[in-house]
């Protein structure tokens, strides 16, 4: 598709403005990732949906996407969780973690460039803490390391408040112990007993929280991208302090566009589990509904709207999948066997597609409207449906609606994919493994063998960081009886 310029809603400015990214055609995008502490639910994939779509939009577009999504597998819930389970952390977070990348495969989202987790950037961490304690914006207090807020004039300007009248809103109260000001946040906080710690030349502790995206984006993206996503209830605190904390070392400008989506509310309420109307995604796919409906439904609703999940709204995004794929059904039996002409070529259908063209593309430029480029999809959807029905329709037409189709359908990714299986053995002592899965690159094949061997032969930390490698790829494993299974998240 030719690029075009979109126009994104940008939570600094508080404007619609528009998109120029820093190097084009490339487009450097951080997404705040899930903590896994728990399964996800449904107003994480609403989220994470929105994400997706922003991607395929922007690979539509004709720009490269370098999109990072982390996950966050040290912070006061994980720990607290692990403890509680009885469990050491990485064991604990890694259950969810795979839960996390099986709800993208089920929704069929397209693979991150990296997930990066917390715990494998923890010197980054350290450095960037050296460097604010060097220049006099972060100090020591009993242990920790908090970042001085009185030290960043600009701070507040994201959430549009004044610094004087903040108060701290660490996500734990004891946090505040030790701070010269209120609202100061913590880089470092001092090892507590029977928690996981690591070393650092100012003391023994674990990062905070905040700290955690400014390394992780900064490493992977530069001191300056375009892009930052997150939820509407990231903006204050988590994002202004990465800003704080990011531009105070670098002294540039930390991201251009910052975007945030609003929340899901379940039945016109707002989701809870002491209401009984907490759902996660396993949970919804266990009652059988078909998980392409639950995309379908999340993405609907423009991402700065609040999004009303029913049930009964699952059942009709079920209906308007089956209505799309009937279609593309329909259209590929008629398409050779209808006349390849029209008398003037310039039939109802001609008109319909050309709108729907015009339309889908101007809804989507314009903030990522995707209740109006889905209005416009499925008009023309009803029309070619009509079309059919009356013999008003023509081959040469036909073929270009589903072409269409197909090319609006990158965004949406609701259509099925035709997927190669690649298949391949390994002999290793006298026995035969066999690896098993969809189609990929020859460096993820190189790595998916070299996982195997390594695991066959039990060196299981080389394995484990060749399992990790494959993950931030996009790539599962799976270990079973008949041998390796790989699956990925999803393909344009």
């Amino acid at each position: 598709m030719a690029s075009a310029t979109p126009y994104f809603f940008n939570t600094l400015t508080r404007h619609k403005e528009p998109f120029e990214p820093l190097e084009p055609p490339c487009v450097r995008a951080y997404a705040c990732g899930p903590t896994v502490y728990d399964h996800p639910h449904l107003g994480n994939f609403r989220y994470f949906i929105w994400v997706d779509v922003l991607h395929r939009y922007l690979r539509w577009r004709g720009y490269e996407v370098e999109l990072v999504i982390n996950l966050t597998d040290v912070d006061d819930k994980t720990i607290a969780r692990a403890a509680a389970a009885g469990v050491d952390l990485p064991q604990f977070t890694e259950r969810y973690a795979r839960a996390f990348f099986d709800g993208l495969e089920a929704l069929h989202t397209l693979p991150a460039t990296h997930y990066p987790r917390a715990t494998d950037h923890i010197q980054e961490m350290v450095e960037l803490i050296e460097r604010l304690l060097a220049s006099g914006h972060a100090y020591r207090s009993d242990g920790s390391v908090f970042f001085r807020v009185a030290s960043f004039p600009a701070y507040g300007r994201l959430a549009r408040l004044d610094p004087e009248q903040m108060r701290s809103t660490e996500r734990v109260e004891q946090d505040d112990f030790g701070k010269e000001d209120r609202r100061d946040f913590a880089l470092w906080k001092k090892a507590k007993h029977g928690e996981p710690a690591w070393d650092a030349p100012f003391g023994r502790g674990r990062p905070g929280w905040h700290l955690e995206c400014s390394a992780m984006s900064m490493k992977y993206l530069g001191t300056t991208f375009d892009l930052h996503l997150g939820g509407v209830d990231l903006v204050f605190p988590h994002h202004e302090n990465e800003i704080a904390q990011s531009e105070a070392v670098t002294g540039e400008p930390f991201v251009r566009t910052w975007m945030h989506c609003s929340h899901l509310i379940v039945e016109g309420v707002k989701m809870s589990k002491s209401l009984g109307n907490f759902y996660t995604l396993a949970q919804l796919l266990e009652r059988g509904h078909d998980p392409l409906a639950i995309r379908y439904l999340l993405a609907s609703v423009h991402y700065r709207r609040q999004l009303n999940f029913t049930f009964e709204a699952v059942e009709q995004a079920a209906s308007a999948i089956t209505r799309l794929r009937q279609l593309v059904v329909r259209s590929e039996q008629e398409a050779s066997r209808l006349p390849q002409s029209a008398p003037e070529r310039t039939t109802q259908l001609d008109n319909a597609l050309q709108l729907a063209r015009e339309g889908f593309a101007t809804a989507l430029d314009d903030d990522l409207n995707t209740a109006g480029a889905l209005g416009s999809l499925f008009t023309l959807v009803r029309e070619t449906h009509a079309a059919l029905d009356d013999g008003a329709a023509d081959g040469v037409t036909l073929a270009a609606v589903l072409d269409w189709l197909r090319e609006a359908d990158k965004i949406w990714g609701l259509l099925p994919v035709d997927d190669p299986l690649l298949e391949f053995r390994i002999q290793h002592a006298g026995k035969e493994i066999l690896a098993r899965g969809p189609k990929v690159s020859a460096q993820i094949e190189a790595l998916i063998r070299q996982r195997a061997m390594a695991r066959a032969e039990r060196d299981f930390g080389a394995a484990d960081r060749l399992r990790k490698q494959l993950a931030e790829l996009g790539i599962e494993l799976d270990d079973t009886a008949q041998g390796v299974r790989w699956r990925r998240a999803g393909t344009i």
